[in-house]
């Protein structure tokens, strides 16, 4: 086995003094130091070689494997492992060759802060990331602790609030945790107006008003939440269909025929770091999946212009697909071939055409078959009755 070579030190505000001796004798002996500006600020005067973070970030592998054979040390902000850099690092370099030294996080300092239990909380990063994606946990009376991507964040997030009829939810920044410099902004969604440091964890305490947008992240948002042109995947049959297709944490998706991107982006809402691939050739549509993906929480969702089965070459293999449109023989044997072994396939067809092919397909490779006849109540003159929306045959297997 290969003897750990790499250090992976988490820092805090109160730097070298808040390591354990053992932590800190390893930064004062290594040979090479790798941060930012700030981690080589709060080191203090460890005699190391210093260098900063490479542009662009993705470098940091290759130098890392470089190094290899000298005392290195990696400088990250509280744990290592939690939303930061080691948990990069760990996939690429053998976690034999590396020791971790955590550090209390933000989220544990700002939990402690806040009197609030961890159990109890969503723990969120939009740091470098698209500030969007954490519209997708505002729900009533939840707590989220968000480590945030600079001085302007908490007023966008605020903005979210307010925007969904969450504008008194009660809002803190914290900055500096644990040192010297401490520094703590209250205030609620609807007026925040604190100018905040750059380097900042917002804790949001959510409190919805009577008429707040409510958007769980269980399948079937109701359908005037999305943009589109008519056509998409009807809420009682996209919850059907999301059931079929089963998100799960880190799963990845293609949705062929992504139109609005309805069912792709319930698919991320559903579950945590699910991916999502739409295949459109609309770009009319393209760009509403696009919007939708903003508005709803799940700005990572990826739109591809193209038409199947020709588009699917070269695709990371999915852990699901669905299949909106496009449905033929070829694009279901080349998007079988591609699915992973445990893998599940739904395809909707509303036409008598599409639902022949789902027949043969059934005959070809198994699965169950349903049809989905939904209907709505409506107006009739002055009384109500019963409005039909047109039948879906829904086909669904899992790839073993």
């Amino acid at each position: 086995m290969t003897a750990p070579w790499l250090h992976i030190v988490g820092i805090g505000e109160d730097g070298l003094e808040g390591l354990t001796p053992a932590t800190r004798a390893v930064v004062e002996a290594a040979e090479i130091i790798i941060g930012g500006d700030r981690h080589h600020t709060l080191s203090g005067n460890a005699t190391a070689e210093r260098l900063s973070w490479p542009s662009p970030f993705d470098a940091l592998i290759d130098n890392l494997a470089g190094l290899k054979g000298k005392r290195v040390v990696v400088l990250a902000t509280g744990d290592p492992l939690w939303f930061s850099v080691g948990a990069r690092i760990g996939r690429a370099i053998d976690p034999a060759e590396i020791t971790y030294h955590p550090q209390l996080s933000a989220f544990q300092l700002a939990a402690a802060r806040m009197g609030w239990s961890m159990a109890d909380l969503e723990t969120l990063t939009v740091h470098g990331r698209p500030v969007e994606q954490m519209i997708a946990f505002i729900q009533p009376d939840a707590r989220l602790l968000i480590l945030t991507t600079g001085e302007e964040t908490p007023a966008q997030i605020a903005r979210f609030l307010a925007e969904r009829g969450f504008g008194q939810s009660r809002m803190t920044v914290l900055a500096s945790m644990g040192g010297k410099n401490e520094q703590r902004f209250d205030g609620i969604a609807a007026t925040w107006a604190h100018t905040v440091p750059a380097f900042n964890t917002l804790a949001v305490e959510c409190v919805a008003a009577p008429d707040a947008a409510l958007l769980p992240r269980v399948p079937g948002l109701p359908d005037e939440m999305f943009q589109s042109d008519g056509t998409m995947t009807k809420q009682e049959v996209r919850a059907a269909t999301l059931a079929k297709l089963m998100p799960m944490r880190g799963a990845l998706l293609w949705d062929i025929g992504s139109g609005c991107g309805s069912v792709a982006i319930e698919w991320m809402r559903g579950a945590r770091h699910t991916r999502a691939i739409g295949i459109e050739p609309r770009p009319d549509r393209r760009a509403l999946a696009a919007a939708n993906a903003l508005a709803l929480g799940t700005p990572r969702l990826e739109l591809i212009d193209g038409t199947v089965p020709q588009a699917l070459t070269g695709l990371e293999p999915p852990d699901a697909i669905f299949i909106g449109g496009g449905l033929s023989h070829q694009t279901l044997d080349a998007a079988w071939e591609a699915l992973r072994p445990l893998g599940r396939l739904v395809a909707n067809a509303v036409t008598l055409e599409s639902e022949a092919i789902l027949l043969e397909l059934n005959k070809k490779y198994g699965g169950q078959l349903v049809k989905l006849q939904i209907s709505r109540a409506a107006p009739v003159g002055p009384r109500t009755g019963w409005r039909p929306l047109m039948p879906v045959t829904q086909w669904s297997l899992v790839k073993r």
